[in-house]
C-alpha cells in the first residue's frame, strides 16, 4: 500500500487537475465549444484515474487491517457515498500503466505549455516588427509626399522655362536646315568642280595627243622639203603602206571573231555573276541592271582613252628609231598587239569606279563599294582595249534614256511591254563596227520611258561615300615611253 501511494504522492495528480482546471477557466471563453467538452471529458478521465488508485490503496489499506479492522468507517462514510448512485467502472489498465499516462499527460501537458509560451513570444516579436515596419511606411509616405511637392514645384519652374526656349529651338532648327541645304549645295558643286576636273583631265590627254601628232606631221612636213643628198634604194620615198602585212593585219580576222565571241560571253557568264552579286545588297532589279550597263560603257570610254595614251607613248618611244619597211602607224598598233599585258588595267578601273560613284543615274548602299564588280569592270576593259587594236575597231553603239526602240540594235527583255516604243532603259550595249551592229544588245521598252529617264535624271547627284574611295596601290605595268630602243 506504501508503494502505491507514494507513486500516487510522486505523480503529482492533484496538482496537475488544478492546472488543468485552472488553464481551462482562463480559455474557456476563447475556445470553441468543441475544446470545452475536450477539456471537461479528459478532467473526467484524469479524475476517474486517480479515483482508481484511490479505491486500489482503500482496498490494499483494508486488507492489512483484518477482517473486522475499518469496518465502521466503511459503513459511515464509503457506502453512504455508494448509495449515491456512483458507480466505479474496473479499470482495465494496471496501477503503473495508469501512472505512466499520467506522467505522459503531464510532459504533453508541460509540451503544449512551453510551445504557447513560445508561441506567444513570436506573436510579440511579429506585433514589435509589424510597428516599426508601421512606422517605416509612413516614413517612406511622408519622404514621397516631398518628392511630389518637389516635383510639382520643378514642373512650374520648368514651364515658365519651356516657353522661352521654343523659340530658341524653332531658330536652331531653321538655322539647322539652312546649313544642311548649304552643305547640299557644297556637295553638288563639288561633284560638278570633280566632273570639270575629270573632262579637263580628258581635254588635256586630246590636246597632248595632237600636239604629238602636229609635231610629227611638221618633222614629216621638214623631212620632205628637205633635200635629201642621195636618194636610197632600200626604202621607198613614197610614205605609202608596206606590201608585206604586219602581225596585227594577218591576225586582225582571228582576233575579231575571238573578241566577238569574248563579249558575248560577258554577256552571258560575267554580267550574270556580277548581276547574282550585285542583289546581295540590292533589291531593286533595275538598278543593279542600270548599274552593270554603266559600268560597261564606262569601261569602254576608259580603254578607249587609255589605248590613245598608250598608243601615243609608243609612237613617241618608235620615232626616232623607226625605218620601215612598215609605216611608223603599223608599227605602233603592232607593237600593241604583241605587248596587251603592258596595259595598266588596273588605272582604267578605277576611273570606271570614281566615274561611277558620281553617277547620278544610278546609287549604291554606303556600307559597301562598286569594287564589289572589280573583276567584271577588269575584264569588260581588256576586250575594249584589245577591240580598239583592230581595223576598224570595234565599240559600242550610241544609247540615251527614252530613245527609240531599234530591233537592228535591241533586244526585248522579258518584262518588256513589247508595245512601247520608247526604250526605259538599257541592260546592255549593242557591239557595232562603224555603221554595223555585230551583236544586239538588250534593252527594256515601257511606256512612259521618256518621262521616267526625266524623272531621273533631276535627282540630286549622288555624291561618293568615304568608303568608296579607292585606296589601291596601283602597281602599273612599265609604259612604253619608259623602254629602251633595244627592248622594241
Amino acid at each position: 500500500m506504501a508503494d502505491s501511494l507514494r507513486r500516487l504522492v510522486n505523480t503529482s495528480s492533484f496538482s496537475v487537475l488544478q492546472d488543468k482546471l485552472e488553464s481551462w477557466y482562463k480559455d474557456y471563453h476563447v475556445i470553441s465549444c468543441d475544446q470545452n467538452l475536450n477539456r471537461c471529458c479528459e478532467l473526467v478521465e484524469l479524475t476517474s484515474k486517480i479515483q482508481g488508485q484511490l479505491f486500489t490503496i482503500l482496498n490494499l489499506t483494508a486488507r492489512e487491517g483484518g477482517h473486522y479492522a475499518g469496518v465502521d468507517v466503511l459503513k459511515s462514510r464509503l457506502l453512504p457515498w455508494l448509495g449515491t448512485c456512483f458507480s466505479m467502472a474496473t479499470s482495465s489498465v494496471t496501477n503503473d500503466t495508469s501512472l505512466n499516462l499520467i506522467q505522459e499527460s503531464v510532459e504533453k501537458e508541460r509540451k503544449i505549455r512551453e510551445l504557447s509560451a513560445s508561441h506567444e513570444n513570436d506573436m510579440q516579436k511579429m506585433e514589435t516588427q509589424l510597428c516599426s515596419t508601421h512606422l517605416q511606411l509612413d516614413s517612406v509616405k511622408q519622404e514621397l509626399a516631398d518628392a511630389h511637392l518637389q516635383l510639382d514645384n520643378t514642373k512650374n519652374m520648368s514651364a515658365t522655362t519651356l516657353l522661352a526656349t521654343e523659340d530658341e529651338i524653332l531658330q536652331l532648327k531653321a538655322e539647322l536646315r539652312a546649313a544642311r541645304d548649304q552643305v547640299e549645295s557644297y556637295k553638288r558643286k563639288l561633284d560638278v568642280l570633280d566632273d570639270y576636273e575629270r573632262q579637263v583631265r580628258l581635254l588635256r590627254d586630246e590636246v597632248s595627243f595632237l600636239t604629238a601628232e602636229k609635231s610629227m606631221l611638221q618633222e614629216r612636213l621638214v623631212r620632205s622639203c628637205s633635200p635629201s643628198p642621195l636618194p636610197r634604194q632600200s626604202r621607198p620615198s613614197s610614205p605609202l603602206k608596206s606590201e608585206s602585212p604586219t602581225r596585227a593585219q594577218l591576225t586582225n580576222s582571228s582576233r575579231h571573231a575571238r573578241l566577238v565571241s569574248r563579249f558575248s560571253d560577258l554577256y552571258a557568264v560575267e554580267r550574270l555573276e556580277a548581276q547574282s552579286l550585285l542583289r546581295r545588297y540590292i533589291d531593286d532589279l533595275e538598278m543593279v541592271q542600270r548599274i552593270i550597263f554603266i559600268a560597261t560603257v564606262e569601261a569602254f570610254q576608259a580603254a578607249k582613252l587609255a589605248y590613245r595614251q598608250f598608243k601615243l607613248r609608243v609612237k613617241k618611244t618608235l620615232s626616232p628609231s623607226h625605218l620601215g619597211p612598215e609605216t611608223l602607224e603599223d608599227s605602233v598598233v603592232d607593237y600593241v598587239v604583241r605587248n596587251l599585258d603592258l596595259y595598266d588595267v588596273q588605272a582604267s578601273v578605277n576611273d570606271v569606279i570614281n566615274t561611277m560613284n558620281v553617277n547620278p543615274r544610278i546609287s549604291f548602299p554606303p556600307e559597301v563599294d562598286f569594287v564589289l564588280i572589280n573583276s567584271f569592270i577588269r575584264e569588260t576593259c581588256r576586250v575594249a582595249f584589245a577591240m580598239q587594236t583592230l581595223d576598224p575597231p570595234l565599240d559600242l553603239a550610241f544609247t540615251s534614256g527614252g530613245e527609240l526602240y531599234s530591233d537592228n540594235k535591241y533586244r526585248r527583255s522579258y518584262d518588256s511591254e513589247f508595245t512601247a516604243p520608247l526604250v526605259a532603259y538599257h541592260v546592255w550595249p549593242a557591239l557595232v563596227e562603224g555603221d554595223g551592229v555585230i551583236v544586239k544588245g538588250e534593252a527594256v521598252t515601257r511606256r512612259g520611258a521618256l518621262w521616267r529617264s526625266r524623272s531621273r535624271s533631276c535627282s540630286p547627284v549622288r555624291s561618293g561615300s568615304p568608303t568608296r574611295t579607292l585606296g589601291f596601290s596601283r602597281s602599273r605595268s612599265p609604259s612604253p615611253g619608259r623602254l629602251s630602243a633595244s627592248r622594241l
